[in-house]
């Protein structure tokens, strides 16, 4: 998990490398014939980064994004309206059925269909008409890093793409160099407070939501801690009587409009006697852990969840857990 983690920067060097007019084409599709909705079609971690995409997308080009429950299709058999849709799926392996089996059904009823995917040569690619890779590499770690983080990637190059955004695209090419920044920072002072943990809050907000709930679920699949995610607004209606002396709790805090109201909310978690996490850009005196920032702020959220990879594979070895080989689970799932 260590070693992938850290090859993040030079896969998603990789990436920007490749592909600019197979999104460029795309977006100008897009442009041309708006679809009449949007779906994202994906699972776990792939779904976290499915989130943030849906963001950039609905804040860039004004387009409502929905996640699309897929039992609709799989079990339910749902009378959907699928034709002038645009979905977009996003996987590590492609190989799953309740990923491949909606995409299928997409393309079959005449929707614009997108597959960000790390093996261009899965199933799920042969499903959809715009395969957009990831070019991770092959991952071993059954807990997703640079997947992800290439997913992310991909996902904000998609939404630029779409906006037609020039300014944006041409700052992605100096998204490596902040993501070695991200690798740098010492966040080894979380070690210790979360060593003991058996429950926690991890907060974002925005654009940043995503990677906290990608945050919890590392915290889950590597460390056992039962790891719940919060948008900084809903934390302070019922998850807020969990908090109690001590309580742990991760902020992630990064630029742009969110961030003093997040700041502000560690303040007041501190209060009330939770031991908080806030991690900060260095401008932030507040801040506990450093985050890196990156070309532009709606990608700081990017340069956050690396840094954050390395603390979890970190805590999950202080605690006794063996992160590359987390219990229960298996590289790809098969549901339907």
């Amino acid at each position: 998990m260590y070693l992938e983690a850290v090859s993040s920067p030079q896969h998603v060097q990789l990436q920007l490398a490749t592909d600019q007019d197979r999104y460029a084409a795309l977006g100008a599709a897009l442009r041309a014939r708006p679809p009449r909705g949007t779906v994202t079609i994906a699972r776990g971690s792939s779904d976290h980064a499915a989130a943030y995409m849906a963001y950039l997308i609905m804040a860039r080009s004004g387009q409502l994004v929905t996640s699309l429950p897929m039992s609709l299709l799989t079990l339910y058999q749902a009378p959907l309206p699928l034709a002038h849709m645009l979905a977009i799926s996003v996987s590590q392996s492609g190989r799953s059925p309740d990923l491949v089996e909606p995409m299928q059904r997409f393309q079959q009823a005449g929707a614009t269909t997108v597959a960000l995917v790390n093996d261009a040569a899965s199933p799920l690619a042969a499903a959809v008409g715009w395969t957009l890779p990831l070019h991770a590499g092959p991952e071993h770690s059954v807990a997703a890093t640079k997947s992800f983080i290439c997913s992310l990637v991909a996902g904000a190059r998609l939404a630029a793409s779409w906006a037609d955004n020039t300014d944006f695209i041409a700052r992605l090419a100096d998204l490596p160099a902040a993501l070695d920044q991200a690798c740098q920072q010492d966040w080894s002072a979380a070690i210790a407070p979360l060593l003991p943990a058996e429950r926690l809050m991890v907060i974002g907000r925005g654009p940043g939501l995503a990677v906290a709930f990608e945050a919890a679920l590392k915290f889950k699949e590597t460390c056992a801690i039962q790891a719940e995610a919060f948008s900084g607004a809903e934390v302070q209606h019922g998850p807020m009587a969990l908090v109690d002396e001590a309580y742990p709790m991760l902020i992630f805090a990064p630029r742009g409009l969110a961030q003093p109201g997040l700041v502000a909310l560690a303040a007041a978690m501190r209060q009330r006697g939770a031991h908080v996490l806030l991690a900060a850009p260095a401008n932030v005196p507040s801040r506990d852990l450093t985050l890196a920032t990156a070309p532009h702020e709606d990608l700081d959220p990017i340069t956050a969840i690396q840094s954050f990879y390395l603390l979890v594979e970190a805590v999950a070895r202080a605690r006794g857990q063996d992160p590359d080989k987390p219990r229960h689970l298996s590289k790809v799932t098969s549901t339907r």
